[in-house]
């Protein structure tokens, strides 16, 4: 029996767990990518709780639209979308964070993270690290496709994928989930 998945608004009482989040799928994900001085710092979680206390509070970031995912009351996943940064984008949305425990995988909590913070009916944009082919599959699967832009952040290459509005290849939600914007 698959246990329940909820998505839900990030709240700023929820902070401290999207820091922890954050950071543990980034070790996860990015060693062996970038640096493990910048992975296991010990200020990292607070520079991530700084981080999403400002997405969260911060007037300039009112149009962001940040989720996170629970399974049996614990937090597996954090989403966060916006409008892009370039106002020459083609795009409606920009998806800025999507990241699910690696314990987690496969269980309906990213593709229900992402429905939470970008409609399919709205163009979006994104950048993934490459390689990360598990990601890579994962935002094909979602109607993302790479458009042949890359760029180096932090060291770490990374490629861009794009949707056009309402095309999404699986717009199931996930019989457990409960998504609300």
């Amino acid at each position: 029996m698959r246990s329940s998945l909820t998505v839900r608004p990030a709240r700023v009482d929820d902070v401290a767990r999207m820091a922890y989040v954050h950071v543990r799928c980034w070790q996860e994900t990015y060693r062996r990518l970038m640096s493990d001085s910048v992975l296991d710092d010990p200020g990292f979680p607070a520079v991530r709780e700084r981080f999403w206390t400002a997405a969260l509070t911060d007037k300039r970031y009112r149009e962001n639209r940040a989720a996170v995912a629970e399974r049996e009351g614990e937090m597996v996943g954090i989403a966060m979308s916006g409008p892009p940064p370039d106002a020459a984008a083609t795009w409606a949305r920009q998806l800025y964070v999507l990241y699910v425990l690696a314990t987690d995988h496969g269980r309906g909590a990213g593709r229900a993270l992402l429905q939470a913070v970008v409609d399919p009916a709205e163009s979006a944009a994104l950048w993934v690290t490459d390689p990360n082919p598990r990601a890579q599959a994962f935002y094909r699967k979602h109607g993302f496709v790479a458009d042949g832009t890359a760029q180096v952040a932090d060291g770490v290459r990374e490629i861009r994928m794009v949707r056009d509005a309402g095309r999404t290849s699986d717009r199931r939600a996930p019989a457990q989930a409960r998504a609300t914007r």
